[in-house]
């Protein structure tokens, strides 16, 4: 019977860190974590156009601290900070506290699983063939420096009735190695034929390898 594991939920305190870094008793911990689901979420649906694949939130008692990781920071931050400073009133209003926001730039979005899989659904929404989607972006990951990508699709694939699953495989991706560096990522395409789910693994070489490796990811 296969067994499957969230690759980064496998690694996290091992060599992954925690996506919310805070402390807080039984009494207030069901909504901190709601609010923190909800900022994500508000950050996602507003500012989809700058690619965000991963949003970090770490807390005080005094402060918010959310650290925004981004392809395109530009669309964030806006002309002179204003589009940040709007984002921040509005996170305000969502904590009920002070909130400092953090941008980290994403220099190659292709070795990014998350970004990866939203792109591979944009196409699908548009209409693009899926099987020429899925070799380039598998082709594109693997060129950005990717030792493995694995790309899996499933839904009503090109209209047909039966909902079947298309995958793609270069390289090598060990899922069960605790120090290697796997990003998982899911997208979903929202189509006239109905929904197809995208899920990326991408594995970029072992934690060991790099300079500064686990609790923080290299750069």
């Amino acid at each position: 019977m296969g067994q499957k594991v969230h690759p980064i939920g496998f690694r996290v305190g091992i060599t992954e860190p925690w996506r919310s870094r805070w402390y807080a008793g039984k009494k207030d911990f069901g909504a901190l974590l709601l609010e923190d689901q909800r900022i994500r979420r508000f950050i996602k649906k507003e500012y989809h156009t700058a690619a965000v694949p991963r949003i970090d939130i770490e807390r005080t008692r005094e402060r918010v601290t959310v650290i925004i990781h981004t392809a395109r920071p530009g669309l964030l931050i806006g002309r002179r900070g204003a589009q940040v400073e709007k984002l921040n009133d509005e996170l305000t209003n969502i904590c009920n506290k002070p909130v400092a926001i953090r941008t980290v730039e994403i220099s190659k979005p292709e070795l990014s699983a998350q970004l990866v899989a939203e792109g591979m659904a944009e196409q699908l929404m548009r209409r693009a063939s899926y099987r020429r989607a899925l070799k380039k972006s598998a082709d594109l990951t693997m060129q950005a420096g990717a030792l493995g990508v694995k790309i899996h699709i499933a839904g009503r694939l090109g209209g047909a009735e039966i909902a079947r699953t298309q995958k793609i495989s270069l390289g090598s991706v060990p899922l069960s190695t605790l120090d290697a560096w796997v990003d998982y990522g899911q997208g979903i395409a929202r189509t006239t034929m109905g929904v197809i789910g995208v899920k990326v693994w991408i594995y970029r070489g072992r934690y060991s390898d790099f300079e500064a490796p686990a609790p923080g990811r290299p750069s």
